[in-house]
Parts: structure tokens; sequence; C-alpha cells
């Protein structure tokens, strides 16, 4: 079997979604058959096919890896802020898609984001989850679940600022999960605790831990300006968590065109009437428990692991 390197920006120890993409992958190709490693630069071990995370910031290591290798299998991850951000104004993460043998993308809407040019060697590997945490939210409240770090491209004080658009008596809550990447953020989210007690951020917690915060929720909102293809909406549809999410294009490309919870990016008043009428109208709840449901078999992890397997056949040595 094949020796594959898994470069990402995400060092070891870091709990934010490249990091854990990385691994799942390097967990399913081990499954597989393949020697796998993993690093956040290719340091040019031997191997058969490198496979890259995010276009821009592993830029390097394509190139190294295609100068040693100027006919070597090579495959690139669209990872997000790459895909929605650095691609219209970056040379190097252009370049990185022009040199790959293989692109992959995280949800079903990213390949109309590139050229035609690089769609027929774009393949879509939904993320997967499998997690264990027992579904028991609360009875007397509706608890909204907001999970992931607290940077400028989640919008992550949307759920909070919804929050203070209810009555005061209205029983929502929300519970933030991340950790701040920045000491502003940290203060701004003390701020709004002090402000409105029915918000809560609890810092960064180990992933089994956030799970369990998930499965103890009514909803999980998703209020990213930017989203290369949400892993925590992967957990959320396993769990049987109802998703709201801002209409963006990774969120759609998760929860397909016609899910019921979208609210505009950067609307906390429809992101508040959505927390209400799925507080108040059950046959709303319903609709998005069936719309997530429909959805749910493609992030399972036997769907991602085919899925991957496939987008690499014919460029691995072994399946050509």
């Amino acid at each position: 079997m094949a020796r594959i390197a898994i470069v990402t920006p995400a060092g070891a120890g870091t709990r934010n979604g490249n990091r854990h993409t990385a691994l799942r992958w390097a967990s399913h190709l081990r499954r597989a058959g393949h020697r796998v490693a993993v690093s956040v630069d290719w340091d040019g071990a031997p191997c058969d096919l490198l496979l890259a995370l995010h276009a821009r910031r592993s830029h390097a290591s394509v190139v190294r890896y295609r100068r040693a290798h100027p006919a070597g299998p090579l495959a690139v991850a669209l990872t997000g802020t790459d895909l929605y951000r650095d691609l219209p104004g970056s040379r190097e993460a252009r370049r990185s898609l022009d040199a790959a043998d293989r692109l992959l993308v995280l949800q079903e809407k990213a390949p109309h984001r590139l050229p035609a040019s690089l769609r027929r060697k774009t393949r879509v590997v939904y993320q997967s989850a499998d997690p264990r945490a027992r579904r028991a939210p609360p009875a007397n409240v509706l608890r909204a679940a907001v999970l992931g770090h607290l940077r400028q491209e989640k919008d992550p004080f949307r759920a909070a600022a919804a929050l203070e658009r209810l009555p005061r008596e209205a029983p929502i809550e929300v519970i933030h999960v991340g950790a701040a990447l920045s000491p502003a953020m940290a203060r701004e989210a003390r701020r709004r605790m002090g402000r409105e007690p029915r918000y809560r951020w609890l810092g960064g917690l180990p992933h089994a831990r956030a799970l369990g915060w998930l499965a103890r929720s009514h909803v999980l909102v998703v209020s990213s300006r930017m989203e290369g293809g949400a892993n925590v909406i992967a957990e959320a549809a396993r769990l049987g968590v109802p998703v709201l999410a801002s209409r963006v294009e990774g969120n759609v490309g998760m929860l397909g065109r016609g899910y019921p919870g979208y609210f505009a990016l950067g609307d906390e008043r429809a992101l508040a009437r959505l927390l209400l009428r799925a507080r108040e109208d059950r046959s709303f709840y319903r609709r998005l428990q069936r719309a997530l449901a429909a959805r749910r078999a493609r992030f399972s992890p036997s769907a991602e692991r085919a899925a991957l397997s496939k987008a690499l056949r014919g460029i691995l040595p072994s399946s050509s």
C-alpha cells in the first residue's frame, strides 16, 4: 500500500478544524492499509502521495514536493478560508491548486467557487462524525449551543446578540464553547456575559466535553461569515441536534438549499426569531429535525471513508 504524507497548518495539540480533518483522514487511510504521517510541513520524507490541507498555508510544502517529484501524486484540500477568502487575492493559493492532481472540498457548493478548468479534478468529501454523547436537552429552557473558537470568520457573538433581541422572560439560553484567539475576543465574551445572564462562555474545552454540551442542547447555532464545511454541523446531524445557520455557501453546501433553519448573515433579529420559533413552534422544530435527518447519512464515517478513497482513486500508485 501507499505511503501518504498529510500536511496541515494546524500543529499537534491544536483543536481547530484542519487538525481534526487531518487526523480523521489519516485514520481512514490507515484503515485502508496505507502508511500515513501527519505533519505541519513536508520535510522531504519519502512518500507516494502528498495530501496538503489549505491551499495557501500549505503552499511551501506543495512547492517543495512538486520540485522533488515533478510527476508525483499531489492532492490539495480546500478547507475554508483558502476557498472563500484567499483564492481571489493569493497567488500562492492559486498555484497550489494548479499544481495539484486532485482537489478535495468539504461540501457540495464549493466546486462552484473554482474556475471551470479546475472542477474536473475536484471531488467532494463530506466530513464525518461518530459522537457517542447522549441526547439530554433541558426541559424548561431552549438551549442553543455555539461551538467554535472566537475569531472574526465565525461571527462568534451573533447568538449572544440575538438574545438581546428577545424578551427578558423568554426561556432561551446560549452556551458558547470555544477558545478566544485574542485578548480582545475574551474581553468581549466576558462583557457580553456581564450584560446578558442567559449567555455563558465556557472557553475552550476538550472535544468530548464540547460534544456533551452539544448533545444537551436543543439547537446548534453556526453564524459563520465563511465556512469550508463545518464539522460541527456533521456532529449535530449525527446527534440529531437541529442547526440554525447563516445563509452562506459553506453552510448551504452542508445542509442543502431547502433547509428551513437559515438566517441572513449578521442578522441577529432573524436569528432571534428562529430561536423563539424553535422554542414555541413544535411543528417547526420537527421540520428542522426531519430536514437534518435527511442529510445525516452523508456525514457517517463510512461515507467519508468511501468518498476519500474514491477521491484519491487514480492518483495513488496502488489504485492506478
